[in-house]
């Protein structure tokens, strides 16, 4: 026979724990002045850049207009105008393999003129343009950068010490570091009357070098779209916890639905405590975090909720206390062997991955923590708790009637 460990014993004991950290984490969140808020979350300018030196500069001073038009497979020439004969040139990116034979082809466009800034040697697939999908070419020279390969990789902290003049600005990691991707927010109450949206790829160019950087795409949240954001994350979190709700007291009685929520909502907030007080960044990555915590904790519990049920028919002379500590103590492996596999493949996001995905995962593995925690000494709390001060009291009553 399986021994049976009395986790009712300490029921009182980790809920006293409990209380302790999620009243630390609300007073975490006050501390530290709320949340470290991610671009997903604020108002103002985002920009996506890239730290890519100059490869080539082209220029045109031919009749009409000359755009450029530059996607994953092909780099286009096209010239058009009032009273001209137009017309259209494609370079394939496979029919010129570097960009010295890209130049030579570029040189026969009548009016177009190249400078090289790089090896001609370097590969033509490493062309980054900028957020102009389509550039005017005048008698300016129009930089396209590139990516070197082996470029050692910028940190965040050197973008956001770069910027600080700007006011608090938000920098984010996007990709793998070798990329040198970032998305920067300034936030719209850092924005003057002065600020242009040049003003980013000015500042991080005085500090990393001129024509280093290159903005691949520029946007402007406005503050109603990010309440409408933050209000649609809580209505989701709500939402979740309603369907829930609704889902347990269905296929259990009402305590075991009740006990079910407290145990979710319990999880929540211990991520979220620790988000207060660790800084990561909150955006919609974490709230996808918050979520599926929600939904890996309901599970372990509904499967304990279940052997409770089951033990109770197989033991029909137990106590309901001795009832939740077996059908515990029999899901208990059970519930180790499924939560240590999760966290080794958690592990390794956290461990090679970079970014929001490295948060992401370091949010799951706090998660997961909780919600075995929760399991047992929450959810089933509450139902033992529900068992002793609601249910007895109604059973002993009428069985004092019954006897008067």
């Amino acid at each position: 026979m399986k021994r049976v460990i009395a986790f009712s014993h300490v029921f009182v004991f980790t809920t006293i724990v409990s209380l302790v950290l999620i009243v630390a984490g609300i007073a975490g969140y006050f501390i530290k002045g709320g949340f470290n808020l991610g671009v997903d979350f604020q108002a103002g300018v985002i920009q996506e850049v890239r730290f890519a030196p100059r490869a080539f500069s082209l220029s045109y001073d031919g009749p009409g207009n000359a755009n450029l038009v530059l996607n994953g497979v092909s780099l286009s020439v096209v010239v058009s105008g009032v009273g001209i004969q137009g017309f259209t040139n494609q370079y394939l990116l496979a029919d010129y393999g570097t960009i010295g034979a890209f130049a030579q082809a570029l040189d026969q466009v009548e009016g177009i003129s190249v400078s090289t800034g790089v090896s001609g040697s370097t590969p033509f697939t490493l062309l980054i343009l900028d957020a102009q999908s389509t550039p005017a070419l005048g008698a300016e020279p129009y930089w396209v950068h590139y990516l070197p390969p082996g470029a050692p990789p910028v940190s965040a902290e050197e973008v956001t010490q770069a910027l600080s003049g700007l006011g608090r600005p938000a920098v984010q990691v996007l990709g793998d570091p070798a990329e040198r991707r970032f998305m920067i927010r300034v936030q719209e109450d850092d924005i003057t009357a002065e600020f242009q949206t040049a003003d980013i790829a000015n500042t991080l160019n005085r500090s990393f070098g001129e024509g280093e950087v290159v903005v691949t795409s520029s946007n402007y949240v406005g503050s109603r779209f990010s309440k409408t954001l933050a209000d649609q994350a809580v209505w989701l979190l709500s939402a979740t916890l309603l369907l829930i709700l609704l889902y347990a007291s269905i296929r259990f009685k009402p305590q075991y639905a009740i006990g079910a929520v407290l145990a979710i909502m319990h999880d929540g907030l211990i991520m979220i405590a620790f988000i207060a007080w660790s800084r990561m960044e909150f955006n919609t990555t974490t709230i996808a975090a918050i979520l599926t915590i929600l939904g890996y904790s309901i599970n372990d519990t509904i499967v304990i909720f279940d052997r409770m049920r089951e033990t109770r028919r197989n033991y029909p002379g137990d106590t309901f206390e001795m009832v939740l500590n077996r059908a515990i103590s029999e899901t208990l492996g059970r519930t180790f062997i499924t939560t240590i596999t999760t966290m080794l493949a958690v592990m390794s996001l956290y461990v090679f991955t970079t970014g929001s995905m490295k948060d992401f995962a370091l949010a799951l593995l706090v998660g997961l923590i909780s919600g075995v925690y929760s399991t047992i000494f929450i959810a089933s709390g509450f139902v033992l708790f529900w068992d002793r001060h609601i249910s007895r009291p109604k059973v002993e009553v009428v069985a004092s009637t019954a006897e008067t």
